[in-house]
């Protein structure tokens, strides 16, 4: 390492050696500093939610002849591939991402993911034709994929067992916040002032995750002990022999797994990655049944649909602050309620807010005459929803994936999952116009109301606890070890 790299991860002495080597053990060290690499990781998923709710501020623009930079206006089906493609492209990165974080590290494959999202965004500053604004669409996808797969991964391994909930639940709040960002700042400046925007994040990202340290666990796959040592007390806030402890157990694990580098068969074999694979799949596809990307991609043409009196756009950004404010409040409830009652409560409380926007629709299909005192119902409606969302289902369905596999098949589990959350997300959005237009806009939140309802059932019935756990007592758990 070179003397700034060095500086960089130099311990901080948090207990005076007494008369034994054994009092390193009370070293309490610092969160802070892994606090700090979280938050940090985490613009990687601002730029993920700027490319989710990009649709919502610049749909309206590309489809009126005097805002649309393009030649011609997008038609029905173009807009929803507009849409859908970010989904496509997701699907596809984790298969690439996964081996990459392997080979090149967590950091590295995180910084060269930037690079896909300012592609993408020149892409669209200089789009003229529908056509370059589906590849930007896709590469952005391709962008999200691989933040989504490998932050997951990163964050796994950096965080101690009490502050892991925490830290990946971190991911929601970074993205609901990328997504605030574009609901307002885009329905207020042009097109491509949106795009200029939008390129500044993954270049803010850039500069400061290059300072960031990468996980103990990888110098350990590489055979660099001196580094993973080095890391690990920086991100601790200990001396090298504070954390000699808890180096041992890491490198224990990551040793036991490159013995048995794990494949699709290696996870398939296992009755507890079986188990794990089948919670998380389960939770991210719910996740996505939940209708949680129609809302994020078309929240202003729904509010606008509504006929409310209050501005769309100005609705839009009331639910953006909300998802902000709500899932800011799951990193300092996750480790003290657990992941299973949050996710219930979740579950439920979306199942209702989605069952009262159906409602509000179908009287509006059938010319109520009482829809005209139910104007506030859309609004609280959305806002209940995406605040039961944010708390629950949102986050912890990647926390979860981060802390329920084993380091041999967590990348090819991460990328198993990561393709199911988009394949579902994929289809919702390229076909929900068409069963909005076939069944109603009531038939559709109610249809999503109900898969959130068999979502609560699965949670209840199949999710295990991790609060407080360490990786290795999940494993236990799930393999029925006392």
């Amino acid at each position: 390492m070179n003397p700034a790299e060095l500086n960089q991860y130099q311990p901080v002495a948090t207990f005076e050696k007494l008369e034994s080597p054994q009092i390193y053990r009370m070293e309490k060290g610092s969160p802070l500093r892994q606090f700090i690499a979280g938050v940090t990781v985490n613009i990687a998923s601002i730029m993920v939610g700027t490319s989710l709710g990009w649709t919502s501020p610049s749909g309206p623009k590309l489809a009126s002849t005097d805002t649309s930079p393009l030649e011609t206006i997008p038609t029905t089906s173009e807009s929803s591939w507009i849409g859908s493609l970010v989904a496509m492209g997701a699907l596809i990165a984790p298969f690439a991402a996964a081996p990459l974080a392997e080979k090149f590290g967590r950091k590295m494959t995180l910084l060269g993911s930037s690079a896909l999202f300012i592609v993408s965004w020149v892409l669209m500053l200089t789009a003229a034709t529908v056509v370059q604004v589906l590849v930007g669409r896709f590469i952005q996808g391709l962008g999200v994929g691989f933040v989504m797969t490998v932050q997951t991964m990163y964050i796994g391994e950096i965080a101690s067992n009490q502050y892991r909930g925490a830290l990946g639940s971190l991911m929601q709040l970074c993205i609901v916040i990328g997504i605030l960002y574009v609901y307002c700042v885009g329905p207020y400046v042009s097109f491509a002032g949106l795009q200029w925007a939008c390129l500044a994040i993954p270049i803010v990202f850039d500069v400061t995750f290059f300072f960031m340290p990468e996980t103990p666990a990888f110098y350990i796959a590489k055979g660099d002990k001196e580094r993973a040592i080095e890391s690990l007390s920086y991100l601790r806030g200990k001396t090298v022999e504070g954390v000699q402890e808890e180096m041992q157990e890491i490198t224990t694990t990551v040793e036991e797994s490159l013995k048995n580098r794990g494949t699709l068969v290696d996870l398939l074999r296992n009755r507890g990655n079986v188990k794990a694979l089948i919670i998380c799949c389960g939770l991210i596809t719910f996740q996505q049944l939940s209708g949680i990307n129609v809302i994020l991609f078309y929240s202003q043409n729904i509010f606008a649909s509504t006929g409310t009196t209050m501005d769309s756009a100005v609705s839009t950004i009331l639910v953006g602050v909300v998802q902000v404010l709500a899932s800011g409040a799951c990193p300092l409830i996750v480790d003290r309620l657990g992941r299973k009652p949050i996710l219930l409560s979740s579950a439920g409380g979306m199942c209702v807010s989605l069952a009262a926007m159906g409602t509000y629709f179908y009287l509006k299909y059938t010319n109520s005459p009482s829809l005209g005192s139910l104007g506030w119902l859309p609004i609280l409606s959305l806002i209940f929803f995406v605040t039961m969302y944010c708390v629950g289902f949102g986050p912890l369905p990647w926390a979860v994936l981060g802390e329920m596999f084993p380091a041999n098949v967590k990348s090819v589990a991460s990328s198993i999952v990561a393709s199911t959350c988009w394949v579902f997300g994929f289809l919702i959005l390229q076909f929900f116009a068409d069963m909005d237009a076939a069944l109603g806009s009531h038939w559709s939140f109610w249809i999503f109301g109900i898969l959130c309802a068999v979502a609560f059932v699965f949670t209840f019935t199949l999710l295990i606890e991790t609060k407080g756990l360490s990786l290795q007592e999940i494993q236990d758990k799930l393999n029925s070890k006392s």
